[in-house]
C-alpha cells in the first residue's frame, strides 16, 4: 500500500509559477509510474502530465506543454510538477497517483492504482 501526499499548492496570479510535491510513504514509489491529474469544479478529472519509473518516459496534455515539466527523485520518494507560466485556466484540484505499471505515462485514470488526497491550484486573472 502506498500514501501519497500533495502539497505546494496556492494562489498566484496569472504568469506566476508554482511547484508541486507528491510524497510517498508505505513503501517505495520507485518501480511505479506516476501521474498529475487535475479537477475543476463541474468538470471531469483530466491529465496532466506523468513520468516513468526511472524518469526516461515523460508525457504532457497538450496544453501544460513548454509550462509544466514533471520530475521525480526516487532517493526521496517523490515526484515533482512544475508550473510556469500559469493561467486561469488551470485552476484546479491537482493529484497524483502512482500507476501501476512502471512505464505507463498514460492518460487513462483506471491505471492509476494510488491517489492523494489533492493540493489546490487557484491563478487569478
Amino acid at each position: 500500500q502506498v500514501q501519497l501526499v500533495e502539497s505546494g499548492g496556492g494562489l498566484v496570479q496569472a504568469g506566476g509559477s508554482l511547484r508541486l510535491s507528491c510524497a510517498a510513504s508505505g513503501r517505495s514509489l520507485g518501480t511505479n509510474a506516476v501521474g498529475w491529474f487535475r479537477q475543476a469544479p463541474g468538470k471531469e478529472r483530466e491529465f496532466v502530465a506523468a513520468i516513468s519509473w526511472r524518469g526516461e518516459i515523460m508525457s504532457y496534455k497538450d496544453s501544460v506543454k513548454g509550462r509544466f515539466t514533471i520530475s521525480r527523485d526516487n532517493a526521496k520518494n517523490t515526484v515533482f510538477l512544475q508550473m510556469n507560466s500559469l493561467k486561469p485556466e488551470d485552476t484546479a484540484m491537482y493529484y497524483c497517483a502512482a500507476a501501476r505499471r512502471s512505464h505507463y505515462t498514460g492518460p487513462s485514470v483506471s491505471e492509476y492504482v494510488y491517489w492523494g488526497q489533492g493540493t489546490q491550484v487557484t491563478v487569478s486573472s
